[in-house]
């Protein structure tokens, strides 16, 4: 434990600039504007610039953020800054970032939908390995490439940005569920809104499924103006997924698939849950997935021959000009996706066979440590899985020492028999 705490205090070089979200004056007339309304179940950051972390709020909170988008930028990627302030000239910049009550989120969202030509809400759901800051810079590239015209909603749930959070950031998608689907019913509600698209990514698509089941469930139907549900690269079970769209019943959105036969950050979760495969890599030309599609009406959009953009092959039709091009073009007639930094260590991880078993443990930092060294990315997710697991073992020697005096809590509780050895 002492050396991965010396490991994590080694400076480097790499990466993003931390605190991007403190608002700059607009200095750059060319650059063009994406203002955004979030939700969130993140809790808030004390750290300038950062507003929410990976950790879980008791209750959703609302703001409204202005980002600045460059005018020259290669289509599909996200122009960090590589220091603070950012130029709006040439990177992405925070323009306005300001907490909301509830009932200003409505307004908000009502003045927004009212601009829409067709009074029309897009609503991001992020995936797993997102920071805060990475899934509103995302978001706000995919609002502007793919020309979207509708009133652009992030839901932004507590992942804690690395690949070692992976089980964390899953029970994070099972807590955020309740109040995504409270989103969509009152999305469903509000006369002003005519027509919903909605776009998931990787593990989103697990909370975003989960939300509209229950929601159809509740209502016994979904409400016909939830037009679209984009899925690109979902981290869900196939099998699962298949009961998903069952439950929701015949009277449900027009779902687009995004899959990738190459997608090894899906490879990895594959390993995690069993050997089943998941969704988003599937081949929809191979039984039984091609009649089931078919069946369930559901349009596939192989991207397996796209260039990735990023070495996990997760990200795709966020970073390909034309398929974000067309996600847009969908939108308009009826929107990676990871931003995430991954340390070598996160990807030694991912490629090591049996070693799914061991994320989040001792043994997972274990695996990562010596990388932790020389690569900042892994430093950086590095530091808080130490304090993360020394939180862990300080809790279980807290029950043991309380609630293991008996022969009964021993056999029970897995905490008390490690307690005792």
């Amino acid at each position: 434990m002492i050396l991965c705490l010396t490991l994590v205090t080694v400076s480097g070089c790499g990466g993003h600039p931390k605190g991007v979200l403190t608002p700059v004056a607009d200095t750059s007339p060319d650059a063009r504007r994406v203002e955004m309304l979030i939700a969130t179940t993140r809790g808030r950051s004390e750290m300038p610039g950062e507003m929410f972390t990976g950790e879980r709020a008791r209750a959703p909170t609302f703001a409204d953020i202005t980002v600045s988008i460059p005018p020259v930028r290669k289509v599909g990627d996200v122009a960090w800054p590589k220091k603070l302030p950012p130029n709006p000239a040439t990177d992405f910049a925070t323009l306005k970032a300001d907490e909301l009550t509830r009932d200003e989120a409505k307004t908000w969202l009502n003045a927004s939908v009212r601009k829409s030509p067709d009074r029309s809400v897009l609503v991001f759901i992020h995936g797993f390995n997102n920071r805060f800051e990475d899934s509103v810079y995302r978001f706000a590239q995919i609002v502007h490439d793919s020309g979207v015209r509708s009133a652009p909603v992030l839901v932004t749930w507590p992942s804690r940005g690395s690949l070692l959070a992976y089980g964390y950031d899953r029970e994070s998608t099972n807590y955020t569920r309740n109040a995504l689907e409270s989103l969509f019913q009152y999305l469903a509600a509000d006369k002003e809104v005519k027509e919903v698209s909605i776009l998931a990514h990787s593990m989103g698509n697990w909370l975003t499924l989960e939300a509209l089941r229950q929601m159809a469930i509740r209502n016994d139907r979904l409400p016909a103006k939830f037009k679209n549900v984009m899925l690109a690269a979902p981290d869900v079970d196939v099998d699962v997924f298949r009961s998903q769209i069952e439950d929701m019943g015949d009277q449900h959105p027009q779902f687009t698939l995004f899959v990738s036969q190459d997608d090894r950050a899906l490879a990895f979760s594959r390993r995690v849950w069993g050997d089943i495969p998941r969704l988003g890599s599937i081949d929809p030309e191979q039984a039984p997935y091609k009649q089931e599609l078919a069946d369930s009406d559901i349009t596939v959009i192989d991207l397996t021959k796209v260039k990735a953009g990023d070495s996990m092959h997760h990200g795709k039709f966020a970073e390909s000009p034309q398929v974000v091009q067309l996600i847009g073009a969908r939108i308009s007639e009826g929107q990676t996706l990871t931003d995430s930094k991954m340390g070598l260590g996160d990807h030694l991880i991912a490629g090591t066979a049996g070693a799914a078993t061991a994320a989040g443990s001792a043994a997972g930092l274990i695996l990562a440590a010596p990388v932790a060294l020389v690569d900042q990315a892994t430093r950086e997710n590095y530091a808080h899985h130490v304090t993360g697991l020394a939180g862990q073992s300080g809790s279980a020697q807290k029950i043991a020492a309380k609630d293991c005096g008996s022969e009964q809590s021993l056999e029970r509780d897995p905490a008390c028999r490690a307690h005792q050895n």
